[in-house]
């Protein structure tokens, strides 16, 4: 629901805080913030992963593997993020940031550059309160909270009317959305970032598609996303990674990178975890 903060975005921080309670070798991505930014619920289900331990991490390594790729396509994007703050980009934007907090995970390389969070009012407030409730605890850094309903106002206009910089050299994270849109909503987003970036820019996001396998566990990936419908957020689009490359082309972008999940365990699983097999992540540059 739009007037509530989204609940995948809490679930999302919570597999990065339950990530932080491996060995420190086996943590895909090491997010010190994420608990901070927790809910009343994702607090409680976070004791109680602790307080499972080994039995808990055992049950969540067996599962699809959706929490894996949760972590597995924040660690590919971080490392995006990280070449591109090396290779000089003036501004980054988060569409759709929910709980994110690379803001502060990567306030020393930032070193004073804007991060644009853009989120639903309900989200972005909420993030909002959790940074003040912790502001002692966070870095400071350049962060502008950009509230927004994405389905009647212009992203460009609210980017603007923040700050950014039409025109620059821009990195931006569209992480865990394209999913819940239209194709014809997608395709407009896309448009935009293309038109307000600068040469060089880049994009990072992840994709859903629809697996043709016709066994059991073929047809559960298939039906499993139906699940989301009833918090709201229902799963709507479809794109295999042999069709991405054309498609991001189209819209003026040209393809750097695609991990899919046998990808992503091979960059960064290291102990017997499993990607869940429907998603993959991409890395694009305006053309």
């Amino acid at each position: 629901m739009r007037d509530q903060p989204s609940q995948t975005a809490e679930g999302v921080c919570l597999f990065r805080a339950m990530e932080r309670q491996r060995p420190v070798g086996d943590r895909i991505v090491d997010d010190p913030y994420a608990e901070r930014f927790l809910g009343a619920a994702g607090r409680a289900a976070l004791s109680g992963f602790r307080l499972a331990g080994g039995l808990g991490r055992f049950a969540q390594d067996h599962a699809a593997g959706l929490s894996t790729f949760v972590v597995a396509r924040h660690r590919f994007i971080d490392d995006a993020l990280g070449r591109a703050l090396d290779a000089g980009v003036e501004q980054v934007v988060l569409l759709g940031a929910g709980y994110d907090s690379r803001a502060y995970r990567f306030a020393d390389a930032l070193a004073g550059r804007p991060i644009f969070e853009l989120d639903f009012p309900s989200t972005s407030r909420a993030k909002r309160d959790a940074v003040i409730r912790h502001d002692r605890i966070l870095p400071t850094t350049n962060v502008c909270h950009v509230p927004i309903d994405f389905l009647s106002e212009r992203i460009d206009e609210r980017l603007a009317s923040a700050g950014f910089k039409t025109g620059a050299k821009s990195f931006f994270v569209w992480e865990g959305v394209s999913m819940y849109l239209t194709r014809a909503a997608v395709k407009q987003t896309l448009d935009t970032v293309r038109a307000v970036s600068g040469s060089d820019s880049e994009l990072a996001m992840d994709w859903w598609y629809l697996l043709d396998a016709p066994d059991a566990l073929g047809t559960f990936h298939r039906t499993s996303p139906s699940l989301l419908t009833w918090l709201g957020e229902a799963v709507t689009l479809s794109m295999h990674p042999e069709d991405v490359g054309a498609f991001l082309e189209r819209q003026g972008f040209a393809l750097v990178d695609l991990a899919d999940a046998v990808e992503l365990e091979r960059r960064y699983v290291t102990d017997d975890r499993h990607v869940y097999p429907a998603n993959y992540c991409v890395l694009a540059r305006t053309a």
